[in-house]
C-alpha cells in the first residue's frame, strides 16, 4: 500500500553530471535568494515534513549548503523536557522563529502531534484533536505577523522506503539514521497513512498548504524542492557586484617562528 501520489509513474534515475549541473544553477540562485530575503527584511519558516527516510535531511543539507548559517538556521528539536511537556505547546517552536531577514528551517516540526505522537500514542486524543483544531489558527496567525511560511510534505513508496531502510541497517555510515521509531514505522505504514491523510484535511489551508514532494528519485526530490522554494518567494539580484582585492599591506617587521617548532598533521594522503 502506497501514498496516493504513489500511483504516478517513478522518473528515470539522473545521472550525477546532469543532477551535479543542476546543483550548481540552484545553488547560485540560492545565495541570490537569501541576499534578497535580507535586503528586503524578510522572515521565512520553511517546515519540512514526510515518511522517515523519504529525504528531508538530504534536501535541507543541499540548501544550507551554499547559504550564509548567520541568516539561516536549522531547528531540529529533541524530544520535549519534563518542563517543556507542561508548557503551551507550540511555545519551544515559536523561541526559533526568524527575525528580519533570517531563514528558520524546521527538521521536523509542530507536526510531530499529527504524526509519531499520534501513531504512537505519545499524547491524548484529547491533545491530539486540540491540536488540528488550533494549529490551522496557529498557522494563520504566523502568516498574518508577516513571516513567509512554506510546509513541505516529502512522499516515498513503501518498496522505496524498504529499500533505504534496508540500505541503513547494512551501510556502517548509514546505520545512525535507523533509529527505534524508524524501525516501528515499518510496521505501522497503514497508520502512518491514515494520520497523514487527517493531517492534511484539517491544516492543507489556503494561507498557508501543503507542498507534497515526490521523493522516490533522491535527486529529482532535492532539485524540485529546491527549485519551488526559489519560486515560492519571488526575488532580485541584489548582490554586490565582485570587487577585485586592494593589494596586501606588507609587514616587514615580522619575523616568523622557525617552521620546526610547530606540530603538523602528517600527509597520508
Amino acid at each position: 500500500m502506497t501514498d496516493q501520489k504513489e500511483s504516478l509513474a517513478r522518473p528515470n534515475k539522473m545521472s550525477a553530471k546532469e543532477y551535479e549541473a543542476a546543483l550548481s544553477e540552484i545553488y547560485e540562485e540560492l545565495v541570490k535568494w537569501q541576499h534578497w530575503i535580507k535586503d528586503q527584511g524578510l522572515r521565512v519558516v520553511l517546515i519540512f515534513e514526510g515518511r522517515d527516510a523519504a529525504g528531508k535531511g538530504g534536501t535541507i543539507k543541499r540548501l544550507m549548503e551554499p547559504l550564509n548559517p548567520r541568516g539561516c538556521n536549522v531547528v531540529a528539536l529533541p524530544a520535549p523536557s519534563d518542563r517543556q511537556k507542561t508548557q503551551w505547546y507550540f511555545q519551544r517552536y515559536i523561541e526559533h522563529f526568524p527575525a528580519a531577514g533570517e531563514i528558520a528551517v524546521f527538521d521536523r516540526s509542530w507536526y510531530n502531534r499529527a504524526g509519531v505522537e499520534r501513531v504512537m500514542g505519545f499524547c491524548t486524543d484529547k491533545e491530539y484533536r486540540e491540536f488540528m483544531r488550533s494549529c490551522p489558527e496557529f498557522e494563520r496567525m504566523i502568516v498574518r505577523s508577516g513571516i513567509i511560511l512554506i510546509k513541505y510534505w516529502f512522499s516515498v513508496g513503501d518498496e522505496e522506503q524498504e529499500r533505504r531502510f534496508q540500505k541503513r541497517a547494512t551501510d556502517k555510515t548509514k546505520h545512525w539514521k535507523l533509529s527505534p521509531m524508524d524501525l516501528e514505522s515499518r510496521d505501522r505504514w497503514m497508520e502512518y497513512s491514515k494520520a497523514k491523510d487527517e493531517m492534511f484535511f484539517y491544516t492543507d489551508i489556503n494561507e498557508a498548504p501543503w507542498n507534497v514532494v515526490i521523493a522516490d528519485n533522491k535527486k529529482r526530490a532535492r532539485l524540485n524542492c529546491l527549485t519551488h522554494i526559489l519560486q515560492s518567494i519571488p526575488y532580485k539580484d541584489v548582490m554586490p557586484k565582485p570587487q577585485p582585492l586592494r593589494p596586501r599591506k606588507e609587514q616587514p617587521n615580522y619575523k616568523r617562528p622557525d617552521i620546526n617548532d610547530q606540530n603538523f598533521v602528517p600527509n597520508k594522503f
